[in-house]
């Protein structure tokens, strides 16, 4: 059989089990469909990879295909043995940032004397808008205090190397993404405590130097290693420009497992609710930072970027502090809920916005 045929063949039967689960709710043993959850998933992932149009949207699926799995059986992505398999969230997540510093360099920052006003107001948007409506979604909702907090730390968080992909696929401005996404990296350790004190110390209690010291270990640490690793010994070894891309989706896809696994049932009370929210939470970051970026004057092209930095955060690191504060359960459920979602955003919005190329230049 020709593998062409294979594609439309896996998305036939993807709509079959599609077709079970519907029936499987309509008699009530919605239950009994953990396994056909998972094969609608795996075989509609497995043929959207077929064609260049959807294949954007292939990680978001595969996500969603462990997310559940985990929600029907979470005791696999709970415990091993004796070892919760919260503490490998951490690990994982400093996996995530060496392979973004593998990818970095000296130059990524060249952008900050090339075009000062952009990198400002994107920066400036990245550390305002987010924050501010995470802090309003949460206070206006009824999700318990360590839930709503979790709103605020996605909120909080800079944004993830993710935005710079969809940034390349909308036709922005990619050496902006970049800058943008590498300084709110590193003003993270110092702004996304004080933000979380400011703004979630109603909610739970946060202690700044601690929360700053956490994210110095898990995020600053290991990006100055793949700095460190791309200036002095990444001649001859470029296989790990292959090896990180897949090793980074894998890590972030088992951490989205893991907090599912472990809040599966708050996420089963409130998972509708939190997913509005999230929702909305997102899709205000596209808007309101693409609006933020015209009203300064941006080009079309900065206001692309701006947009997708803004809308598209860090889930990794706000997932990790969660789990520092002992709260993954409650306080990781909103990082969780919002990294699956703003990848099927953003590739939707990148989608819309690569039939829509710019001809001007930039302002900034």
């Amino acid at each position: 059989m020709k593998k062409s045929t294979l594609y439309p063949m896996a998305l036939v039967i993807s709509i079959l089990l599609l077709i079970a689960i519907v029936y499987m709710i309509f008699i009530g043993r919605i239950s009994d469909s953990g396994w056909l959850f998972l094969g609608f998933f795996l075989t509609l992932a497995f043929g959207f990879s077929g064609y260049k149009s959807v294949k954007g949207f292939v990680f978001a699926i595969l996500i969603f295909a462990g997310i559940s799995i985990s929600l029907y059986y979470p005791d696999f992505f709970t415990e091993m043995g004796s070892l919760k398999l919260t503490v490998l969230i951490i690990p994982l997540i400093q996996i995530i940032m060496f392979g973004m510093g593998t990818t970095m360099s000296i130059k990524d920052f060249a952008t900050v004397f090339e075009s000062p006003k952009g990198v400002l107001i994107g920066v400036s948007a990245q550390l305002l808008i987010m924050p501010i409506i995470g802090f309003l979604l949460a206070t206006t909702s009824n999700f318990s205090p360590e839930i709503a907090a979790g709103i605020i730390l996605i909120g909080c968080s800079p944004s993830g190397v993710a935005s710079n992909v969809m940034a390349y696929l909308a036709k922005a401005n990619v050496a902006l993404s970049i800058t943008i996404t590498s300084i709110a990296t590193l003003l993270a350790p110092f702004v996304t405590p004080i933000l979380m004190k400011l703004l979630a110390g109603q909610f739970v209690e946060i202690d700044i130097l601690s929360m700053m010291w956490t994210i110095i270990k898990m995020i600053i640490i290991p990006i100055g290693a793949g700095l460190l690793f791309n200036r002095f010994l990444a001649r001859g070894t470029q296989w790990i420009n292959r090896v990180m891309p897949l090793t980074s989706m894998f890590a972030i896809g088992l951490i989205i497992i893991i907090i599912t696994a472990a809040g599966r049932d708050s996420l089963l009370e409130i998972g509708v609710s939190l997913m509005v929210f999230v929702l909305i939470h997102n899709l205000a970051g596209y808007s309101i930072g693409y609006g933020y970026a015209l009203m300064f004057g941006l080009s079309e092209r900065d206001a692309r970027t701006i947009a997708l930095e803004v809308g598209m955060q860090n889930g990794g690191m706000a997932s990790g502090l969660a789990n520092a504060l002992g709260k993954i359960a409650t306080m990781g459920l909103a990082p969780a809920v919002f990294g699956p979602l703003m990848n099927i955003t953003g590739s939707i919005l990148a989608s819309y916005w690569q039939d829509r190329p710019t001809i001007e230049k930039s302002k900034s």
